[in-house]
């Protein structure tokens, strides 16, 4: 089976050797530290490591297992059942679920090649709705592959300010690009004494999706209060999880394994637009700038729960569009770059496209 469908970076571009080696500083270097419990904060050597990296106090930062859990933990301090919280259209299928969990009150904005529709937000804002939350991925969106314009941030900072909402900055892919110029993030724009910007980030897409190590940075009081349910959860996070990241981080592999990552994925993105072009040209797409996936678009009329049993026959696999939106999207469909070789991409897109014409 070719799967467009996970996520992930395949195992030819992880740094195995380089995490070998960081697992083995942190028992030497640290062994106490690395196989104690620790407390909800994190690993304190990262968590000193990833403030620096944002120029904030590490008060404000929590790590995780995985960006997942600070997703949750962030949803489980802010949002009520009934709350209004705004998201992309489409939006990871994970976040939607998070939000429904919670008795949310979901509201879908339009996405744009350069990021949400500010006027769309702009238009709900002003018909009286009142979100405790607005969701944004910024960067090589999942599951679009878009990227917010810095106009488009600096907008949406004056909206959290006047509206008295809180972006939700959701950006594991930030330092995945392979084109393009790299943009401040929503929350190095925002001022100081505003913090209208809760961050999150993964070493997931980074490092190895195994690791499971995440983190938040927020306004200190709110870092508080997630810290008090991290603990009442699981007293501490992976320790020696942390701990090997930290290694790879103060060492510098993290900058050789960010440069492998991006260098195969701009490989498998030109393959992946060459393969579509020219055995489904009936795709519309825009190719990405960096990240993991790539959002298509087939003809109106398009059943894509048919194609997906049609592609499933001939051994390929991808995410339906539907998953990623509350309604619609039949016609449309995500595809995972990160974890095919550029060999699959062109046999994978092949067996779609023959599944394509089948229906």
């Amino acid at each position: 089976m070719i799967s467009f469908a996970r996520g992930a970076p395949s195992l030819d571009i992880v740094d195995v050797e380089g995490l070998q080696q960081a697992a083995a500083d942190a028992f030497t270097s640290d062994p106490a530290g690395t196989t104690a419990y620790g407390t909800a904060i994190g690993y304190v050597p990262l968590r000193r490591w990833i403030a620096e990296q944002h120029g904030v106090d590490e008060a404000r930062v929590i790590v995780t297992n995985g960006s997942m859990q600070a997703d949750a933990f962030l949803f489980d301090a802010l949002v009520e059942p009934g709350d209004a919280v705004v998201v992309e259209k489409p939006t990871y299928d994970r976040t939607l679920l998070g939000l429904q969990h919670r008795g949310a009150e979901i509201h879908m904005v339009d996405l744009e090649p350069d990021g949400i529709s500010v006027d769309g937000l702009r238009t709900l804002l002003e018909s009286g709705v009142k979100p405790k939350l607005a969701h944004i991925i910024p960067n090589f969106q999942n599951p679009a592959g878009y990227t917010l314009s810095r106009e488009k941030r600096v907008a949406l900072l004056e909206l959290a300010a006047e509206h008295g909402f809180t972006i939700f900055e959701d950006d594991p892919y930030i330092e995945i690009r392979f084109s393009g110029h790299a943009l401040p993030t929503m929350l190095s724009l925002d001022g100081p004494e505003d913090q209208h910007v809760v961050y999150a980030s993964s070493f997931s897409k980074t490092v190895c999706p195994g690791i499971r190590v995440g983190y938040l940075v927020g306004p200190e009081d709110l870092i508080a209060r997630i810290v008090k349910n991290a603990t009442n959860t699981y007293i501490s996070p992976n320790m020696v999880a942390q701990s090997v990241v930290y290694q790879f981080c103060a060492t510098g592999r993290i900058h050789s394994a960010v440069e492998t990552v991006s260098a195969a994925l701009a490989e498998r993105v030109e393959a992946l637009t060459g393969a579509l072009a020219k055995h489904l040209p009936e795709a519309t797409f825009q190719a990405p700038e960096g990240g993991y996936f790539m959002w298509v678009e087939l003809p109106e009329g398009t059943d894509v729960h048919v194609l997906f049993d049609a592609a499933t026959e001939r051994g390929v696999t991808f995410v339906k569009g539907t998953d990623f939106l509350l309604e619609g999207g039949e016609n449309t469909l995500r595809l995972a770059y990160s974890g095919v070789t550029t060999d699959q991409i062109d046999e994978g897109i092949k067996r779609l496209a023959d599944a394509y014409h089948s229906i």
